[in-house]
This record gives structure tokens, sequence and C-alpha cells, in this order.
């Protein structure tokens, strides 16, 4: 987490619809960058839900795609899961 906050992006999906999302993390992994987003279910809703996309490149452009390997998609999941718990161990020895 920044100590400036987090930041919002706004990303249109295949249908034209428009989703604003949390940056939560990025970490690289096997070569490739990944990306965890935080959406809410709705804005009565304060549960979130965790969005975990790939950056690739078309065309010399930045773009950001979903992981569709369910495996991958899981180890990438559980590598954010393990650097929210060593930040939260580093706060704690504050």
């Amino acid at each position: 987490m920044s100590e400036y906050g987090n930041d919002f992006i706004t990303l249109t999906d295949e249908d034209g619809n428009e989703v604003e999302l949390e940056h939560l993390d990025t970490l690289e992994h096997d070569g490739e960058t990944y990306m965890a987003f935080g959406i809410a279910e709705s804005e009565d809703d304060e549960e979130m839900s965790v969005v975990i996309m790939q950056a690739v490149s078309v065309d010399g452009e930045e773009m950001l795609e979903e992981v569709q390997d369910e495996q991958l998609l899981e180890e990438v999941y559980n590598l954010f899961l393990e650097r929210i718990g060593d930040e939260e161990d580093l706060e704690d020895e504050d």
C-alpha cells in the first residue's frame, strides 16, 4: 500500500462496459508481470473481489488481460497473498 493511497484505473471490457478497479499490487513471476486489482461487488458492499491480470504487449502497446490458466492463476494469487502477509508482518514489527 502506498503512503499516498492506492491507484484506481478504469478498464473497458470486450462489451464496452467500464469497470473501475483499485490497483493493489504488482509482481514479477517467471518473467511475466501480474497485477492484482480490487473490485467492489456493489457500492454498498464492503467486501472486495480480487482480479488478477497479466500485463502483455500487443503491437508494442501495453495491455492487461485475464489469466486463463487456472493453475497459473492460483499460483500467482498465492504469491500475492504471501506478499500481503509479509507486508503485515513488517507493519507489526514497527
